[in-house]
């Protein structure tokens, strides 16, 4: 399979560069061109801004070419594979490609307890019910450290994440700019993530070319030029995880000859979904599966999925392989998601193929000149 993901030029690649400039170990290349602008400048405040689901295209389509993000957008790189929330923000947070940290998707197969589990909920995909095993396991298999965690145990300098969920978590969109401005006015060398849940939010409701969202974006255009207006000594990146396309779904229950030849519920993601396939029954699946689905999804097997390094390069996650299952198919060209037990129905989704969902923008604000 030809990779649009860039392992050299993605989200990840962004979070080595400051885990260089924080003087932290970094297992992936570095953008040579955001290196430059840190060793240059050497600002005291390095944030990133990450506004989920604002990918490049959409972007290009709702703001115009005078608008501060479209004037202070660098370049156009790549999200991690799959184009996803779960992937590609722990990508952002460690450094790490998704083969290494193994968040591969919302969903994913977890074999010591055998059960299909939302990552970052800890729900069971098929009884929505919280897992009482996944504690254990996230301990043992997901215990990685965020650039934000290592900086702070270093000691040497400082950082901050900014979350509109959990423990110290942000109000709202004034509440988050308003917490990175006075972080910067602060004494000291620093790193501030911040996360913001819109535009995808809404965008899985109405779509990403739909008023609302036009508007949402418009709105963190105006208002992070503002906050960048009043900072000094900082240099801003703004990011996305992934972008979003509108979808058409399609129901795989309504393909018994389908699911009966599966060992468990796909996993994964409804654009990228992965199957597992009863012993015996290989071909006999690829048969069915590509004469319902084959003019919208491509379908790959185990073997191509680890050759074409799709799931990025580095040390392989312990549970990878069993997570992947035998086969994955994934939306290149088309705007089909492929729903199970467990899926919600949206209107628009992500970590298919398409550019829409892939390309993400890499805009830098320079404050310190």
């Amino acid at each position: 399979m030809v990779l649009k993901n860039d392992y050299n030029e993605c989200i990840t690649n962004l979070a080595c560069s400051i885990r260089k400039y924080f003087d932290l170990e970094y297992k992936h290349n570095t953008l040579d061109y955001v290196d430059k602008i840190l060793d240059k400048n050497k600002p005291k405040n390095v944030v990133v801004i990450l506004f989920d689901g604002m990918g490049s295209r959409i972007l290009d389509r709702t703001l115009d070419k005078d608008d501060f993000f479209i004037k202070n957008k660098y370049k156009e790189i790549t999200s991690v594979f799959p184009a996803t929330t779960t992937a590609a923000t722990t990508s952002m947070m460690t450094g790490l490609n998704p083969i290494e940290h193994g968040y591969t998707g919302w969903f994913s197969y977890i074999k010591p307890i055998d059960e299909v589990i939302a990552l970052f909920t800890g729900e069971n995909k098929v009884t929505q019910m919280p897992s009482d095993k996944w504690s254990d396991i996230k301990k043992k298999y997901f215990n990685y450290k965020t650039i934000t965690e290592e900086i702070n145990d270093a000691g040497k300098y400082r950082s901050r994440i900014l979350f509109p969920f959990g423990e110290n978590s942000y109000k709202d969109l004034d509440d988050m700019l308003s917490i990175i401005k006075e972080e910067c006015a602060e004494e000291g060398k620093k790193f501030i993530y911040a996360y913001d849940e819109e535009p995808d939010h809404t965008m899985h409701d109405v779509g990403p070319d739909s008023d609302e969202v036009k508007k949402l974006i418009k709105i963190r255009n105006d208002k992070v030029e503002k906050l960048c207006d009043g900072l000094k000594d900082t240099i801003v990146f703004i990011v996305a995880d992934h972008g979003h396309i509108k979808v058409d779904n399609i129901d795989l229950n309504d393909y018994p000859d389908v699911t009966g030849l599966l060992e468990r519920t796909p996993s994964m993601e409804t654009r990228a979904i992965s199957f597992k396939v009863k012993v015996g029954k290989n071909k006999e699946f690829e048969e069915k599966f590509n004469k319902y689905f084959g003019k919208y999804f491509n379908l790959y097997n185990k073997s191509d999925i680890i050759d074409s390094k799709l799931f990025g390069d580095g040390d392989e996650h312990p549970l990878f392989r069993d997570a992947i299952g035998d086969y994955i198919a994934i939306a290149e060209n088309s705007n089909k998601s492929l729903v199970s037990e467990g899926d919600v129905i949206l209107c628009s989704h992500h970590a298919g193929y398409t550019d829409d969902e892939v390309y993400i923008p890499l805009i830098i604000v320079n404050k310190v000149k």
